[in-house]
């Protein structure tokens, strides 16, 4: 008897452990799928401003995504998005740059990104630089923006 409880918790403990490992590989998988769709999308993100094609960036936002831009009433939904790029591009936004610096979450539902980015005008100048928070969702569609949050660098003014 004494044995067989013995036995029990052996095998309790080894079904916990692999448990744990199998939930925290998967987690990580999940996760590096996510970096790698988010990766391709910033990549494609300021495009829209050089192509002057605003469904690139409308795209990359969730159907109920919201920009939370400073000095300004948050945006949310597509069709707020596309007027929001429109007032990017008619301030002379023509391209840009994000990189990535951390990442957290899961990469289940939601994985949130960090980092900072640049924008340039049509000669390539400088116009601002930020910081930004992005949580991400997974959708139907893939990883798109739900919200997205920035604020200038003092230095870049």
């Amino acid at each position: 008897m004494k044995a067989n409880k013995i036995f029990m918790r052996i095998a309790l403990v080894m079904i916990l452990l692999f448990g744990f490992n199998y939930s925290h590989s998967q987690s990580k998988s999940n996760l590096e799928e996510a970096q790698k769709a988010i990766t391709a999308s910033n990549a494609n993100y300021h495009q829209a401003f050089s192509k002057n094609d605003p469904s690139i960036f409308i795209n990359s936002y969730a159907e109920d995504g919201c920009i939370l831009a400073p000095n300004m009433a948050t945006v949310c939904g597509r069709g707020e998005v596309a007027k929001f790029f429109t007032a990017g591009y008619n301030m002379g936004i023509r391209g840009g740059k994000l990189v990535t610096t951390k990442m957290y979450g899961d990469g289940i539902e939601y994985v949130t990104e960090e980092g900072y980015g640049q924008i340039f005008d049509k000669n390539g100048m400088l116009m601002d630089e930020a910081k930004y928070l992005v949580v991400w969702k997974k959708t139907k569609e893939g990883w798109k923006m739900y919200r997205d949050i920035f604020n200038s660098n003092p230095s870049a003014k």
